[in-house]
């Protein structure tokens, strides 16, 4: 029986590599050039996995080796497949839990969103312009809820760093300095992906990600 182990967003940067690679077998003629390549990707996919693998899941990683044309990098991926690690699934209960604060609070379709392509889950409340995430920090689900303000228009979004249509995501931080007034707030703002579905999408590193969650909530490392 196949033991999930691949988060989405190491899914994301094997996929990108592999691209990477058959892109390099198809333009470039120089076997050196193209072997230092191969060794590259291999190094990156390794380097995406900070805990020990086991023998069969390096054996799994490393048939990216194998990769020359777009056929094979179907094939690669297609053997990824049973081995993707699906997002936490959450009742209702759960995640109102996590926004206690959030009276009406708007929940999100779980049921159309498959959650092996989610690294976190997030969805907008338009009628409140609100955003909230939810990520699993130290293996314990966290949720942030914060302010969207839309710019209509394309930038780079701090999470996956891609062109996307973003919007200022605003969240106020829950720890307070010892000597902090009661009025004291800081709020800590980043621009975010619009669309998480695009987002997961493109993710392939979660320190960002962690970074603000830990920031927001106040959590040390």
């Amino acid at each position: 029986m196949c033991q999930p182990f691949i988060r989405n967003h190491q899914y994301n940067l094997i996929k990108k590599q592999a691209v990477h690679l058959q892109r390099t077998c198809s333009t470039v003629s120089d076997p050196k050039v193209v072997e230092s390549v191969r060794n590259n990707v291999m190094y990156k996919i390794q380097e995406a996995f900070p805990d020990a693998l086991e023998p069969s899941q390096e054996q799994t990683l490393g048939k990216v080796a194998d990769v020359y044309t777009s056929e094979d990098v179907q094939s690669y991926l297609r053997s990824l497949e049973p081995y993707r690690e699906p997002f936490d699934q959450m009742t209702d209960a759960q995640l109102r839990k996590l926004f206690p604060k959030a009276k009406k609070l708007k929940l999100p379709d779980r049921e159309a969103v498959d959650g092996r392509y989610l690294t976190y889950l997030g969805w907008t409340d338009i009628s409140s312009n609100k955003l909230y995430l939810v990520y699993r920090l130290d293996g314990q689900l966290v949720g942030i809820e914060g302010k969207l303000t839309p710019t209509h228009k394309k930038g780079t979004c701090f999470l996956c760093n891609r062109q996307e249509e973003v919007a200022l995501f605003t969240a106020i931080a829950k720890a307070k300095p010892a000597n902090a007034s009661p009025d004291y707030f800081k709020a800590i703002g980043n621009y975010l992906c619009v669309n998480s579905s695009a987002c997961n999408g493109n993710i392939t590193d979660v320190d960002a990600l962690e970074k603000f969650v830990r920031a927001v909530t106040g959590r040390s490392e």
